[in-house]
């Protein structure tokens, strides 16, 4: 009963954080004619609410797609459809068409963040309760605090409640299916991503992850007998998963593909933005965008992708464990954010999701890289006039990861779970003591050079001759940062040992 009442407590400090933070400005505000994401999301409901079903994905003079086209699978539309009903009932110019582009009230702006919470409510935070509940091998009061940490994540509170989106419902559905394969409810977790795929694309960050550990549960139960069942069974939960969603759009072949065109959009280039990758961060001292033609860009990226999480699908494959299944989420999900094609900043929070899930087993190093994905995000945020924001809902993670976990205690080459690396490496080199106090040193510089960078962004202006000079340091920082954790990751699944692969497991 007392965990219960803690674990309330820890919802409503989780649920007053965020909405304190959607009390602040949000991207786009009173910036014609584009305005922001916040409008993109607002703008979707006035198109699906006001047009049929088959003119939602195509260009015409009531749906023009250059303003804020639909971009995401039909899930992220038919929401936009469920909110659109709502705020009919509330106020109909709230998604006139076309008199609504750039609406702006403190009404509407009540209302776009309340659906926000609504579905936090609904999909995500359940989700966290029940995994951080689920954990074994840690006391109740770990739980507890895992719980807090994870919905104080500052990252996808800032985009969701400050710039404005609802990642929260697609990771939601990703944590559920991650619940759901890992208590051998597998049919279930199949389902529920299957649903993160159709509400947002990007969630094939993490679809290796699932199909190889789903692929390893099969073969470990025999291809002849039960694995083939299940097999069959899950195959048949996707494509029926898959049907039921797509289905306006199965009726013409021509919608289909304009669907697919308008979800992967290869015309818009290797990358977007200012994003904390590898081709952002090299583009700074060779332009490859100018240089190689885009087929060339793509299979650049494809290769690169690929071979940098091929290990870690092999071995989940091979080993299928649930301990394995989340390390190989963070692997994975962390490559197609560093070498894939047309990759956002926004990108890292499916990267951050399955590091939120590991903080229990290597808080320290969870930590760090949290703070690092926030950190990324700062010239988004800053552009959206969150610096302030940004500020106390990083500390206050931090503080509270410092005094749940006392991550600084947790730098032991076993707790940052390098013995077995750590042993290897010292048959041919004896001296090679030093890795629990290099990656302390590394933290320590990598923290420094965050808060002074975040410090000269805000107080300097940069050269007339580079703009973009801050924005381009903090994405190149980041990205040596994000290139660090991605060879820490893959030694831990590589170097995994089998009396490890028990530990914390999801029961």
């Amino acid at each position: 009963m007392e965990k219960w009442y803690l674990m309330t407590i820890v919802v409503l400090i989780g649920l007053t954080v965020r909405w304190t933070v959607s009390l602040n400005s949000y991207s786009g505000a009173g910036k014609p004619p584009m305005f922001g994401d916040y409008e993109a999301q607002r703008h979707w409901q006035e198109i699906t609410f006001n047009l049929p079903v088959k003119q939602w994905y195509f260009n015409s003079s009531d749906n023009n797609l250059q303003y804020w086209g639909l971009d995401y699978p039909p899930l992220t539309a038919y929401h936009s459809l469920l909110c659109a009903y709502m705020a009919k009932f509330i106020n109909p110019d709230w998604i006139a068409l076309h008199t609504s582009r750039g609406y702006e009230s403190q009404a509407h702006k009540l209302f776009m963040r309340t659906t926000v919470l609504i579905a936090d409510l609904l999909i995500y935070i359940p989700a966290v309760v029940l995994y951080c509940c689920c954990l074994k091998d840690i006391s109740t009061k770990k739980k507890i605090a895992n719980a807090l940490c994870i919905l104080l994540y500052p990252g996808l509170i800032l985009i969701d409640y400050g710039h404005f989106q609802y990642n929260s419902v697609s990771l939601g559905f990703a944590l559920w299916g991650v619940l759901g394969v890992s208590c051998d409810w597998d049919l279930l977790g199949s389902l529920a991503f299957c649903l993160a795929i159709n509400y947002k694309q990007m969630e094939l960050y993490h679809s290796l992850p699932f199909f190889c550990f789903l692929l390893g549960k099969c073969f470990k139960k025999g291809l002849k007998g039960k694995g083939f069942v299940l097999l069959v069974k899950l195959a048949c939960t996707v494509v029926a998963s898959f049907i039921l969603c797509w289905l306006p759009f199965f009726t013409e072949r021509e919608q289909t593909l304009q669907v697919l065109r308008r979800l992967f959009p290869v015309d818009r280039g290797l990358f977007e933005d200012k994003v904390a990758n590898i081709w952002c961060s090299f583009n700074v001292f060779l332009k490859i965008r100018d240089i190689l033609p885009r087929h060339i860009q793509l299979i650049m990226s494809f290769c690169f992708t690929f071979l940098s999480l091929l290990p870690a699908c092999i071995k989940l494959i091979l080993q299928p464990s649930s301990k394995g299944f989340k390390f190989t989420l963070v692997s994975c999900a962390l490559s197609f954010f560093l070498f894939s094609f047309q990759v956002h900043e926004k990108s890292i929070l499916l990267v951050s999701l399955p590091v939120c899930l590991v903080l229990s087993e290597i808080p320290f190093m969870s930590t760090w890289f949290l703070l690092v994905s926030t950190f990324s995000l700062l010239p988004l945020l800053l552009k959206d006039e969150l610096l302030m924001p940004s500020v106390v809902t990083t500390m206050a993670f931090f503080i509270a990861c410092v005094t749940s976990f006392s991550i600084f205690e947790k730098t032991s080459e076993e707790e940052l779970q390098l013995k077995s690396f750590s042993i290897s490496v010292r048959k041919y080199l004896p001296c090679f003591t030093f890795l629990s106090r290099m990656i302390q040193y590394l933290f320590l510089i990598s923290v420094i050079t965050m808060v002074l960078l975040t410090l000269m962004t805000v107080t300097l202006d940069p050269p007339q001759k580079l703009p973009d000079l801050f924005s381009v340091l903090v994405c190149f920082v980041s990205c040596l940062n994000f290139l660090f954790f991605l060879v820490y990751f893959n030694i831990i699944i590589m170097w995994d040992s089998k009396s490890g692969r028990n530990q914390k497991k999801i029961s």
